[in-house]
């Protein structure tokens, strides 16, 4: 009875049955009750039960007994009791064993499973392709591609290459590496494909960045008379949105919506809602998760993520909010990865901090990816001592957390530090990739260290073999344009070999704005318009070099044409954290609850400013305006805004930390020195670019941002 109901999948009835025995039966259970009631455990008190009465029993010896302990304690995810069975076994079989190597690898043991695997193979055990297929996954975890291309080796010697199965797990195996061409030789090998095959390939592309190729295996997969399951799907909607594919993007969302797959699960869902997320529909993304019967954490966190990438930071920590209220659903891991950037962007350390305070609670702080945004947060909050404190104590193994710090000084302006850090990594063997590079690259551009920054540009070519990027060549001509070397820049961009986008351009107009080079700043933006016409930023750039020099007639010019192309500027604004509350100002504000205590401030400290020496710098402001507008217009920049509020609002002496949105500009950085000097404050500004530091009349940057 008990054997029916569990070939029958009423695990539930088998477990009571055997309850009932035992309790109201003079027949004892025997080594042949216990493996067929093992396999109906669902509940790991069930399982500790029946345990116990095997011990009691004394059939624990019993082999057969022993092997359904061991796939029982797997099942359930409690591994080391199935290896404490598994090492107290006296005889083995191929089960027992594949149960300890498929336990370890389904519950994230990795190293664990290899160890079994290794031993099987040491002690001569034949393995199978269920072992092959369970051990294949573990490869890219350990990073270790050899023993991937040895267990390779293992299914031609044991003639497993036609196997479906084993080549759909090298395929996977072969992506996860980055090895396209190998997997692609294991497909076009095939004797026989099953779709799992077709989307394994499709997704081995999609996960390496490739969705031209992944779309064309997708068409022929049709041409071949295979339709596309959720799992295809899912590959494809990821496909659309790294192409920046709109038009296909609707396609997509029609096709799975017919088949209600939208409704009848949440894997869908959450994938149509990522892609519209980074194309930036986050309206339709919206709609997407509002639409959705159910939700997990992952629909959350899709969301979130999408808010806080499209910029819509604000609306990224409410949803957040909004979760932590919501029934049935607890952040976990990709939660707290999800929201911390959006209190990054917005310096809300106090909020930063109490998902610190969450992740120790639920043993995540030392997770790597939670702890690497912890740290990015702790940084980008102008906490460095704290972002320094939790690498100490987090993995370093990868390149995650050290790309952090070395980002972290860099906007800091600590480039010898972030140099520091980049030899310290190399020191502990892990080797930097292109990320650490742009991390090096921008902390030594913005610290001025032109030397050190073509010293790394060439170390990552010839020792690494990494080749440059456009975010690479980007900051090599930040750094040569902000140094004043504008020539040498532009002839860089002009050998480049990749098309230089917005990106190069834009850092090569950012040099002629600092510098006045009016020529060289029309001929970058000339460029720039070609490659990106939209974006309203180059457009200010280019109209502030004309009002530098006092040419409003171009001024004019160049703001009609922003306006014919229907392009705002981005509003200038500026945040200050008081009482775990976040204020924003805007230059001009006037609707403030403060705002008069505010403004009296601010005269207070001009006439204490123009005493030790002050001068207002006109040419920061873009009007052709009298000289008493251009004052007023400079004393009501929002950062300036956010200082005043934030001397009223605390006591004399205490740090102040404001956020801005913008680069702050050259008359705002040299009155916030004559303000920390005015107040005995330290003043920690953090601009779209990088930290200030302002503190007795100084600022950490040297006066070279």
């Amino acid at each position: 009875m008990i054997s029916g109901f569990v070939r029958n999948c009423c695990f539930g009835d088998a477990v009571d049955l055997y309850y009932e025995m035992v309790e109201t039966s003079v027949v004892r259970p025997d080594c042949y009750t216990f493996p067929v009631v093992l396999k109906a455990c669902g509940a790991l008190s069930d399982g500790r039960r029946l345990h116990c009465w095997v011990v009691k029993l004394g059939v624990v010896v019993d082999f057969f007994v022993a092997s359904s302990l061991v796939h029982m304690y797997t099942r359930v995810g409690v591994v080391d009791g199935a290896c404490k069975v598994f090492d107290e076994m006296g005889k083995r079989d191929l089960g027992s064993w594949n149960a300890m190597v498929s336990g370890y690898c389904q519950n994230g043991r990795a190293e664990e499973a290899m160890g079994v695997f290794e031993e099987m193979r040491l002690k001569g055990m034949k393995m199978d392709s269920f072992t092959i297929t369970s051990i294949l996954p573990v490869c890219a975890p350990l990073d270790d591609f050899w023993k991937g291309q040895l267990v390779h080796v293992y299914v031609i010697k044991e003639g497993w290459e036609c196997n479906v199965f084993v080549c759909n797990a090298l395929i996977i195996m072969y992506a996860k590496f980055g090895r396209l061409r190998q997997a692609r030789e294991v497909f076009n090998q095939m004797v026989v494909r099953d779709l799992v095959s077709w989307n394994s390939l499709i997704s081995a592309y999609e996960q390496n960045n490739d969705p031209v190729a992944a779309h064309a295996y997708f068409d022929e997969m049709k041409l071949n008379g295979f339709q596309p399951d959720v799992l295809t799907l899912v590959s494809l909607a990821s496909v659309v949105a790294q192409s920046g594919d709109y038009r296909n993007s609707k396609s997509v969302h029609c096709f799975i919506t017919r088949r209600n797959w939208i409704t009848r699960g949440i894997f869908a869902g959450n994938a149509v809602m990522d892609m519209y997320a980074k194309l930036g529909n986050i309206s339709y993304a919206k709609r997407v998760f509002e639409g959705m019967h159910d939700k997990d954490a992952i629909s959350w966190n899709s969301l979130i993520t999408g808010y806080t990438q499209n910029g819509l930071v604000n609306e990224a920590i409410e949803l957040y909010d909004k979760m932590e209220g919501s029934e049935g659903v607890r952040p976990g891991q990709g939660t707290l990865v999800s929201v911390l950037p959006a209190y990054s962007h917005v310096g809300a350390l106090q909020k930063g901090m109490k998902i610190h305070g969450r992740s120790i609670k639920v043993g995540l702080d030392m997770d790597i990816f939670v702890g690497t945004c912890l740290i990015d947060m702790y940084a980008k909050c102008g906490k460095l001592d704290n972002a320094t404190s939790l690498f100490e104590q987090v993995p370093r193994r990868s390149t995650v957390p050290w790309n952090a710090m070395i980002c972290g000084h860099g906007i800091h302006g600590f480039g010898e530090k972030a140099l520091e850090f980049f030899e310290e990594m190399q020191k502990e063997g892990v080797k930097p990739d292109h990320v650490t590079f742009v991390s090096v690259l921008s902390a030594c551009s913005h610290a001025g260290l032109v030397d050190q920054v073509d010293r790394c540009f060439h170390l990552m070519q010839e020792k690494y073999g990494i080749k440059p990027i456009l975010r690479h060549y980007g900051c090599m001509v930040d750094s040569l344009g902000r140094s004043g070397r504008l020539d040498m820049a532009y002839k860089l961009i002009k050998n480049m070999p990749v098309k230089p986008d917005a990106t190069i351009w834009g850092a090569l107009l950012g040099a002629c704005r600092i510098h006045g080079n009016v020529e060289l700043g029309k001929l970058a933006s000339e460029r720039l318009f070609e490659v990106d016409s939209k974006n309203a930023g180059y457009y200010v750039l280019l109209s502030n070099i004309y009002a530098n020099v006092g040419r409003w007639e171009e001024v004019d010019k160049v703001r009609s044409l922003a306006n014919d192309r229907g392009l705002r500027k981005t509003p200038g604004w500026s945040s200050i954290e008081l009482k775990n509350r976040v204020d924003i100002f805007y230059t001009g504000n006037q609707s403030h609850p403060q705002c008069e205590k505010i403004y009296k401030e601010l005269e207070i400290l001009l006439a204490k400013m123009k005493i030790l020496g002050y001068l207002p710098d006109y040419s920061f402001v873009l009007q052709d305006v009298e000289e008493d507008e251009k004052q007023h217009i400079l004393t009501s920049h929002s950062e300036r805004l956010a200082i005043a509020f934030g001397i009223i609002s605390t006591p004399p002496k205490t740090s102040i930390r404001i956020f801005k949105n913008l680069r702050v500009c050259g008359d705002c950085h040299n009155a916030t020195k004559f303000i920390s000097k005015i107040t005995e404050r330290e003043i920690i500004v953090r601009d779209s670019n990088r930290f200030h530091h302002f503190k007795d009349g100084d600022c950490s940057c040297g006066d070279y941002w």
